[in-house]
């Protein structure tokens, strides 16, 4: 089990929507914090460095160290969160999907795409729920960057966190998680942006 994958199914058991892009960099970032435990890769302040340790024997951990840059000055975090989180909720929908821990789901409570599914009680399932209860600190960080909390409703997983049960004690984890949320900003920034500029576009178009 891995902390992306963890990820992906705690915000498909929410009762509203996480953006498809949010949720890409969060998992992206949730890949190299998995890394980085494992000893793949280590953070020396914003750059990714490879490290000596075998890859673990998951797809996505695999296709993550495979695209890792290798000669120096390596790879700054926040350019891998996005060059590596380019539709990779999308990716592991669709992995999930294949592997039968997806279903479709009836009533309808999260959206990716235009097909509404919802993870079936499997051990990964299980094993998430588990990790969500306990308040593993680094899954709460990167589910609170995507709006996942106490605060914002039930996850169908007995949520009975705090918002004060984020606390990470780990330099290059915590590096890794406001790297996550500082990606997830800019994103928002350009939303509304492009918000701001069609709007004013719609205007010339309509005329006084």
């Amino acid at each position: 089990m891995t902390t992306a994958k963890d990820l992906f199914i705690i915000a498909m058991d929410l009762k509203h929507s996480v953006g498809q892009g949010d949720l890409s960099l969060a998992l992206a970032g949730a890949e190299l914090i998995d890394l980085i435990g494992a000893g793949v890769v280590a953070v020396d302040l914003d750059r990714i460095v490879p490290g000596a340790a075998p890859t673990p024997n998951d797809r996505f951990m695999g296709e993550a160290a495979a695209g890792l840059t290798r000669q120096a000055p390596y790879e700054r975090i926040e350019d891998w969160l996005w060059r590596r989180g380019r539709d990779l909720s999308a990716a592991y929908q669709a992995a999930l999907e294949e592997n039968g821990e997806l279903k479709p789901q009836r009533g309808g409570r999260l959206s990716f795409g235009t097909e509404r599914v919802e993870p079936v009680d499997t051990p990964a399932r299980r094993h998430a729920a588990d990790r969500w209860e306990e308040k593993e600190p680094v899954l709460v960080a990167l589910a609170s960057v995507v709006g996942i909390g106490a605060s914002d409703g039930e996850t169908g997983l007995d949520d009975e966190r705090s918002d004060d049960a984020t606390g990470l004690d780990d330099e290059a984890v915590t590096t890794v998680v406001a790297a996550v949320h500082d990606a997830v900003m800019e994103l928002e920034a350009v939303r509304q942006r492009r918000t701001i500029e069609n709007a004013a576009f719609a205007n010339i178009w309509r005329g006084p």
